[in-house]
């Protein structure tokens, strides 16, 4: 067939494409008549999607999570639930620390789990860090015990008897089993305006400030479960990575604690094979639906040996608690732990969202590296070390194991260095006290007393250093920012057997190298 006859079929080609054209063109003017008179005419009603009218019964009937021991404040919720929303602002139109709910240290009621066995020589622990008639808590018992009046102690129980419940694990103690009902006991006492109840060991000693500094962060009207894992790997991995150390200690807010306390009975029961209280707790914890909540500020320290690398590399965030005292070497050398402690505590009355709390710096022409641990210690070694291996522990301890495996922390650590020229020169508080005039604390560390391999390094040693005094302004509203090590800085000294060091806020660009 040829092109001539093949062309009839396609004979109107140009005449459809007209009028296609055509028929497109008048359907875009006559949107943009349409679209142009619904823009001058519009009225902007109201767009929004109505409710069903049970998801409307629902709303009505939402009231917020609160504290149920305190029916003014389900009052004073209710007041604000009924007033008119604001508008929205894009731009911070608040303080930051109007962020922060207002829980205070006489919110939280501390639930201590102890043994007649030790209790003469933990109480000891307790007092170290208890406040008489300022704070609220009980110690929990297995039998009673000799008390003294005015001993400036918490509350003493008897926890209630648990035989009825099954213990079943051959490793364990049946003690668990009353330990892990300390937080319920503690609620059925029924003590009010209670916010959080905090529960730790016998030998936990905490840092009472930080633990109202950490928990402030949280709205205690929700379900909240906090704490922190163990140091050792090995042991996260035979109990659980989502537990929280009942050594460390951890928090639970008012209303978890109250549902926990209408189910821990039944939920023990099916868990008589697990070893030990915080365990239990964590299993119930699950069927809860709680996840745990970490802050890395509460130290189980299933360590052994010395907690020098641990507390001179402390993380960026608030010291909570220390732990299994009796396992390690006291803090301070040449004393035992309480009075370490009491030593410790000087520092913490000062300023205790900065105590343990790292900071770095150099004196070039010395060459030295200087890592101030504050209220703690100074160490002072040859060398320009970087930042990042001075923040990182050096293993001065063993895991729970005994075993010196640098693989069974959850945390990078470092060697203990082996050559003679770097090993650090040590400098441990020995006093601190507050300057009102200059509104500065004044700490005075000196350098302890150890042997020091000879060095070849042709550059001055720090063994001529006697002591040093460290200068710090106390900022309570540091932990209201954003995670930070403060800078130090090495102040000009008259003597050459003195060093002074001003520790606080860095300036802008200011690094630590």
């Amino acid at each position: 067939m040829n092109s001539t006859q093949q062309r009839p079929p396609y004979a109107c080609y140009g005449g459809c494409r007209s009028y296609f054209l055509c028929f497109f063109f008048m359907t875009i003017m006559i949107y943009i008549i349409y679209a142009s008179n619904h823009l001058l005419t519009d009225d902007h009603q109201d767009c929004s999607i109505p409710l069903d009218i049970s998801t409307q019964n629902n709303l009505q009937n939402f009231m917020p999570l609160t504290n149920l021991s305190s029916p003014s404040l389900q009052l004073k919720l209710q007041e604000e639930e009924q007033k008119e929303p604001e508008e929205e602002n894009l731009e911070l139109a608040v303080p930051l620390s109007s962020q922060l709910f207002d829980t205070e240290l006489k919110h939280i009621v501390f639930g201590i789990a102890a043994s007649s066995k030790s209790w003469e020589q933990r109480k000891q622990y307790i007092k170290q860090w208890w406040r008489p008639s300022v704070m609220r808590g009980v110690v929990w018992l297995d039998k009673p015990v000799r008390t003294r009046r005015n001993e400036g102690l918490p509350l003493i129980q008897i926890s209630k008897d648990t035989s009825r419940f099954k213990y079943t694990n051959r490793q364990g103690d049946r003690s668990a089993l009353r330990i892990s009902r300390v937080v319920s006991e503690t609620l059925k006492l029924g003590m009010e305006d209670v916010r959080w109840f905090v529960m730790g060991d016998d030998d936990t000693v905490f840092v009472v400030d930080n633990v109202v500094r950490v928990l402030s962060k949280y709205d205690h009207r929700q379900f909240y479960y906090i704490g922190s894992s163990s140091e050792s790997h090995t042991q996260n991995m035979f109990f659980s990575y989502a537990m929280a150390y009942g050594g460390g200690g951890f928090a639970i807010s008012y209303p978890l604690a109250f549902e926990l306390a209408k189910m821990q009975d039944r939920c023990i029961q099916r868990y008589p094979g697990l070893y030990g209280s915080d365990d239990r707790m964590q299993a119930c914890m699950a069927e809860l639906g709680v996840p745990l909540t970490r802050e890395a500020g509460f130290h189980q320290y299933d360590v052994y040996g010395d907690l020098l690398g641990l507390l001179a590399a402390h993380p960026a965030t608030p010291m909570v608690t220390i732990h299994h005292l009796d396992f390690v070497e006291p803090i301070f050398p040449g004393m035992n732990q309480v009075k370490s402690l009491e030593r410790l505590f000087e520092s913490i009355k000062l300023d205790s969202s900065s105590i343990m709390q790292q900071s770095i710096c150099y004196h070039h022409n010395r060459s030295w590296s200087i890592s101030i641990s504050w209220g703690y210690v100074v160490q002072i070694v040859r060398g320009i070390v970087s930042p990042r291996e001075l923040e990182m522990p050096t293993r001065t301890f063993l895991n729970w194991y005994r075993s010196a495996d640098y693989t069974a922390y959850t945390f990078n650590t470092r060697p203990v260095t082996r050559h003679p020229c770097q090993k650090p020169f040590i400098f441990y508080m020995t006093s601190t006290r507050l300057d009102k005039g200059r509104r500065q604390t004044v700490g005075i560390y000196s350098r302890h007393r150890g042997n020091h391999p000879a060095c070849r390094w042709k550059m001055d040693s720090p063994e001529t250093i006697d002591s040093i005094t460290v200068l710090k302004r106390p900022d309570d509203l540091r932990w209201h920012k954003s995670p930070r090590r403060d800078c130090c800085r090495v102040m000009p000294s008259r003597r050459s057997s003195s060093m002074y060091l001003w520790v606080g806020n860095c300036r802008e660009n200011e690094i630590s190298i």
